[in-house]
């Protein structure tokens, strides 16, 4: 059942597949008590976070109710889990894709909706505009059809908010304002989504 494998970072490594997080997955949590990532959740794989118990990296806050069970023993399946270790969070924000649309919070720097984005250079390469967080934007494909190589200035175009370099916290933030489809209820005292509470 538990078995090493090559793993990058275990610390570091979270479920990305949908499909994955309907099977017991176990929120990680710092050894701060704060998640890792906002988003994506920091959530093992329950193989993973059991893994993590016997090896004595993390301590467990709680579980689920379903057991599995080894030749020699049974254990509950945890829910919530804390690095015996403190991560240090990462300064620099890689320049990819999904990060930017996570700081442009999925919606198009134009005209704001948030079906089919793309994205944009700002001033276009061909007027020697370069692929940097400051000239690039997430747009939709009407508008960035609608740009296409012009300077925003001619393209009848405006910016809604003027594109940045974003911090590790910046995306963090953000990421707290897009809370998984699912979150198990022994989550909820370790999270604090950006959702507006009920009366």
């Amino acid at each position: 059942m538990l078995q090493d494998g090559a793993h990058q970072d275990f610390r570091t490594e979270f479920v990305r597949d949908p499909a994955a997080i309907r099977h017991y997955p176990a929120l990680v949590l710092n050894a701060d008590f704060r998640p890792l990532s906002y988003f994506p959740l920091s959530l093992w794989p329950w193989q993973e976070a059991i893994k993590a118990v016997f090896l004595d990296r993390v301590t467990i806050l709680a579980e689920y109710d379903r057991v599995v069970r080894s030749q020699r023993m049974a254990i509950r399946i945890p829910s919530v889990v804390v690095l015996k270790d403190y991560v240090k969070p990462k300064k620099r924000v890689a320049f990819t894709r999904f990060n930017l649309f996570l700081r442009d919070e999925f919606s198009c720097q134009y005209c704001g909706s948030k079906g089919d984005l793309t994205f944009d250079h700002v001033l276009p390469r061909s007027l020697g505009g370069v692929t940097s967080w400051e000239n690039v934007v997430a747009a939709c494909s009407p508008c960035n059809l609608r740009k296409a190589n012009k300077p925003l200035e001619r393209s009848g175009l405006t910016l809604r908010r003027k594109p940045y370099r974003p911090t590790a916290e910046d995306l963090q933030r953000i990421g707290r304002r897009f809370p998984p489809n699912h979150l198990h209820e022994s989550w909820t005292d370790f999270l604090y989504w950006d959702a507006e509470l009920e009366a």
